[in-house]
């Protein structure tokens, strides 16, 4: 039988905390969740059971979580449900895992992959979930400095009828970024190569500013626009992703990660609490690359998630007490806080 495993990552699908006295989460029925949540559960279910039909399963339920298993007991309660397991023919395993079991997983920044890169830098497209804006500015002959000019219609990455750039975006996905940036310049110039533009391949490190060089040559030739218009929206958006001063920031999350699972048994939390310490600064006193306060929440779920028991004392009541003040005082000097910090605080 196949097996799929579906993470309820909905921002509203958080188990919830037991009130004191309350039932403990081993317990909890849909009818002990907030109205809003019973509604996201519900709607959940019957997005399953429409997924499931138009596969043709019949499913056994497994939970890893207390909000798992309410989710599970609705999917196996659910009446439409029952009436698809009796007819369907395919067999399927469905596990549901609660995200916060695994917060390392949803915080962390895994590995040199171009395109986790480019998901998580690029804005969202318009409407979607897993796609971004690609801006297509280069390709044209406007000239404007204003990063936000949106008269142009913004690229994706979404691009099926295009073999070239299917090719390329997996790529992205299978190989280390520097091989993927490579592979960006091959693609470039055989494009180039097939339309008879005057295009000089050059070896050694492939930069943005040499990505976008090659692009150049395709803007005055709307043939060959046309005929390579996916591949230029994936280069693209390599060459905007590698200039945005957050791909630099990822790399730095990334070492502190990898550094920190090397030290994490031979270094108590106190110790890296008070490394951490010194580079939460405020609004007026932060550079491009110095961490947010966001940031700093994500690198404390990502450390608190990794650590496991904590022995706990004075001297991490300390260490925590100081990170505290330092936090507060940086989302007080904010000007603007952005709407995570507002829903926060």
């Amino acid at each position: 039988s196949a097996e799929l495993c579906l993470l309820p990552a909905v921002a509203a699908l958080f188990p919830p905390l037991p009130c004191p006295g309350g039932p403990s989460p081993a317990e909890v029925g849909l009818g002990a969740l907030p109205a809003e949540l019973r509604a996201a559960v519900r709607g959940v279910v019957g997005d399953l059971d429409a997924l499931f039909t138009a596969l043709g399963l019949r499913e056994e339920s497994f939970a890893v979580g207390a909000l798992s298993r309410v989710l599970a007991a609705e999917l196996a309660s659910y009446a439409p449900a029952r009436n698809r397991r009796k007819t369907a023919t395919n067999k399927a395993s469905i596990v549901f895992v609660d995200r916060t079991l695994d917060l390392a997983g949803a915080v962390g920044h895994h590995g040199d992959n171009l395109a986790e890169k480019i998901l998580s830098v690029l804005p969202k497209l318009p409407g979607h979930k897993t796609d971004v804006m690609v801006n297509m500015i280069e390709l044209t002959a406007l000239q404007t400095t204003d990063k936000t000019c949106n008269i142009i219609a913004p690229g994706c990455l979404a691009q099926p009828n295009d073999p070239a750039a299917k090719a390329l975006w997996e790529s992205f996905m299978n190989l280390k970024q520097k091989e993927a940036v490579m592979e960006a310049r091959r693609h470039l110039v055989e494009a180039a190569s097939r339309e008879n533009l005057p295009i000089k391949m050059s070896m050694g490190e492939v930069t943005p500013e040499q990505l976008s060089s090659y692009i150049q040559l395709f803007r005055n030739n709307l043939k060959a626009l046309e005929n390579h218009c996916g591949l230029l929206q994936l280069v693209l958006a390599v060459v905007q992703t590698l200039k945005q001063p957050q791909t630099s920031k990822w790399d730095n999350f990334l070492a502190f990660e990898r550094l920190l699972l090397q030290t994490i048994s031979e270094s108590e939390m106190p110790s890296v609490l008070n490394q951490l310490l010194p580079m939460i600064k405020s609004y007026n006193e932060r550079m491009k690359d110095d961490y947010t306060c966001e940031d700093f929440l994500v690198l404390l779920v990502y450390m608190y998630s990794v650590v496991g028991e904590i022995k706990s004392g004075k001297e991490l009541d300390t260490a925590e007490e100081e990170v505290k003040k330092a936090l507060v005082k940086a989302i007080c000097d904010e000007p603007e806080p952005s709407p995570l910090l507002q829903k926060i605080t």
